[in-house]
């Protein structure tokens, strides 16, 4: 991949014939048709991912964090101290962040990428840094075009060289202060949404604040003028570093035909725009929860997704994906350790 403009034709369609297999499969198993749910679903999306119907097994499991600062911060638009980005950053590479612990329980390790955090590049961290941060949407461009596309492909080339080494399944996190601003404005440059709409409270924001985070936003979209069907344009307009770094994360694993499983609020805004630049990276994409963001069910909406989880998650970093991870455990437990029908003398 040399430009963006490669990736939509590395990734593959999913594999019709082995989701059949896997239906069928799932259909004579010692159990009423449909009884597991969506569990169901999610076993066949598997098995057209992986080409394969029997057995589905994703063992090798990795969590992402995309971590940066945004220059929009400086329009008030969180509580949070800006250091806290640092100080976070290296709690997880500390192993005591709440993705980590979440990781821990699901069998899988996690990655830290420093795309742009101020007084970084940090150490210990994948470096992809950037600068002390993007800059401020409410006043001009998150960065130039160049560096979005430069950031998503070295996302996506990563997570190739990953797969390569035995990786069967991605997730996607973020960390950043004040990165739910730029998360609302992708969103509601992409679906249309006025920014009423897509704009929450983020990391605790007074509520009497919300008006204020409202207009950022709309500033942000008018002083950009991102045009809805360019994702790249999207990110670089109004996005930000971890932005278009999750995006290029979820085309990279599309194209290298593993399952990504989306965290929330910031991974949905980045899949619209992966999804813009290559449509068939939806196939892909397994949510994990419903976020408390407001926003976020206007990119599920958009992107036609269903998420797994409803627990009122919104710390991020990943740690709904992790959840979600023994999600796509249970299904293919269920899908390839169930007895069948036949086997226990049953006829329907």
């Amino acid at each position: 991949m040399t430009t963006v403009n490669d990736i939509p034709g590395a990734i593959a369609p999913l594999d019709k014939a082995a989701m059949t297999r896997a239906q069928q499969r799932l259909d004579s198993l010692v159990k009423p048709p449909g009884s597991m749910g969506r569990l169901e679903t999610l076993a066949v999306q598997l098995a057209g991912i992986r080409g394969s119907d029997r057995p589905l097994h994703f063992p090798q499991k990795e969590i992402v964090v995309m971590a940066a600062d945004h220059g929009v911060w400086q329009e008030g638009v969180t509580p949070s101290p800006q250091a806290v980005t640092a100080i976070q950053a290296n709690n997880i590479l500390r192993g005591v962040a709440g993705v980590n612990v979440m990781a821990k329980t699901a069998g899988a390790r996690v990655t830290l990428v420093d795309t742009g955090i101020i007084g970084g590049p940090v150490a210990g961290a994948l470096d992809c840094h950037q600068g002390q941060g993007s800059a401020n949407i409410a006043v001009g461009p998150a960065m130039h075009r160049a560096q979005a596309e430069a950031i998503i492909l070295w996302s996506a080339r990563w997570v190739a060289a990953q797969v390569a080494d035995g990786l069967d399944l991605l997730g996607v996190g973020e960390l950043g202060m004040g990165n739910t601003t730029p998360a609302a404005a992708v969103i509601c440059a992409i679906t249309g949404q006025p920014p009423e709409q897509a704009v929450g409270l983020g990391a605790n924001l007074p509520p009497e604040q919300l008006a204020h985070k409202v207009a950022v936003v709309q500033r942000a979209l008018d002083t950009n003028q991102p045009d809805a069907q360019d994702g790249l344009g999207v990110l670089a307009a109004v996005g930000g570093f971890d932005l278009a770094a999750m995006s290029g994360a979820i085309l990279g694993a599309a194209a290298a035909g593993i399952p990504v499983v989306l965290d929330g609020y910031l991974s949905y805004a980045s899949a619209l725009a992966a999804c813009l630049i290559a449509p068939a990276a939806r196939d892909y994409l397994i949510p994990s929860h419903t976020s408390a963001e407001r926003g976020s069910q206007l990119a599920l909406a958009h992107l036609q997704l269903h998420p797994y989880l409803d627990l009122s998650l919104r710390l991020g970093e990943g740690s709904g994906a992790a959840l979600a991870f023994t999600l796509v455990d249970a299904a293919c437990a269920m899908h390839n350790e169930m007895a069948t029908l036949a086997e226990c003398n049953i006829q329907l």
